[in-house]
C-alpha cells in the first residue's frame, strides 16, 4: 500500500467556487490557485491528511496550459475534467488516503465510488488547507 496520501484538486471547480473575478483570466487564477497548493505537499491538510502529500491539480479549457510546478502536478485533461479527476482516483491503485476537492455532485459520486474521500473547496480554500 502507498502510505503517500493523493490531494487531487478539481481546478475549474474550486475556482470558480469564489466570486473574485476569475473569469477575466481564468489560466492566471489557476496558476493562482496551483501556487497556494505548493505548501500542502510538505504540510498536508492537517489533521485529516498528514504530509508528505501528492498534489495534482487537474486544468482545463482556458486554464489548459497551465503548467506543473515543483510539488503540484498539474494534469491537463484531454476532454473532460471531470473524467481526468475520474481517472486518476481509479488509477491511484492502493493508496492510504485519496482525497478530491470539488463541489460538483456528479463528481463526487464517481469519485467515491472508487473509494476517495471528498471535500469541498472551501476546506481548501478557506478552511484548514492552502491560504
Amino acid at each position: 500500500m502507498e502510505p503517500t496520501p493523493l490531494l487531487i484538486v478539481d481546478a475549474a471547480n474550486v475556482v470558480g467556487s469564489r466570486p473574485d473575478g476569475w473569469w477575466r483570466d481564468r489560466a492566471g487564477a489557476t496558476a493562482r490557485l496551483r501556487d497556494t497548493l505548493v505548501a500542502l505537499g510538505g504540510r498536508g491538510v492537517p489533521p485529516e491528511v498528514p504530509p508528505p502529500v501528492e498534489v495534482v491539480l487537474v486544468v482545463e479549457g482556458a486554464a489548459r496550459d497551465v503548467p506543473g510546478v515543483e510539488g503540484v502536478r498539474v494534469v491537463s485533461a484531454a476532454g473532460s475534467g471531470d473524467d481526468a479527476v475520474v481517472d486518476l482516483v481509479a488509477r491511484a491503485g492502493q493508496r492510504r488516503l485519496v482525497v478530491v476537492v470539488t463541489a460538483d455532485r456528479e463528481l463526487r459520486a464517481r469519485v467515491t465510488a472508487y473509494g476517495a474521500e471528498v471535500r469541498g473547496p472551501r476546506w481548501l480554500t478557506g478552511g484548514g488547507g492552502a491560504k
